[in-house]
């Protein structure tokens, strides 16, 4: 049985198509033909948790292309990737705030023990596997960084 994620994009594809939106369409197609890849490479049906994994994934590859665009003075393509970014979240599960992380990472400093910047892979081992998918895991170490001694 295919994934919901896998059916509501082939739906979206279909929507794009009549609706003659070739940005839409051109993102879409990418993530369908990356998740075939996918499947392929594992020779098995992919899961929910795989998608949104390789979701995750697809919006750090732009977020680094958003960069690399904006430091070389081509807005126009940081534009574009934005635009593909904010695509590619509405498949990905509710997205969460810096102050549900800092809470999350509050918790996961009691818990762990920690007490100074050498702990900070105790409480990143809780966090990450927390917030896969719905929140960016370079901000997740800012957050740490700035709440340990």
């Amino acid at each position: 049985m295919e994934a919901p994620t896998w059916v509501q994009l082939n739906e979206d594809m279909k929507t794009a198509m009549r609706a003659k939106d070739a940005e839409k369409l051109q993102t879409i197609r990418m993530l369908i033909a990356a998740l075939k890849n996918l499947k392929i490479e594992l020779r098995r049906d992919v899961t929910e948790e795989e998608i949104t994994d390789l979701l995750a994934t697809e919006v750090k590859k732009r977020r680094d292309a958003i960069r690399l665009y904006t430091e070389g003075n081509r807005p126009e393509l940081a534009a574009k990737e934005e635009s593909e970014i904010e695509l590619i979240q509405t498949y990905l599960p509710k997205q969460l705030t810096d102050d549900e992380v800092a809470a999350m990472v509050d918790e996961a400093i009691a818990q762990s023990g920690a007490a100074s910047k050498k702990d900070m892979g105790k409480v990143m081992g809780i966090v990450v596997p927390q917030t896969k998918g719905r929140f960016d895991g370079s901000k997740i170490k800012d957050i740490v960084m700035a709440k340990l001694p």
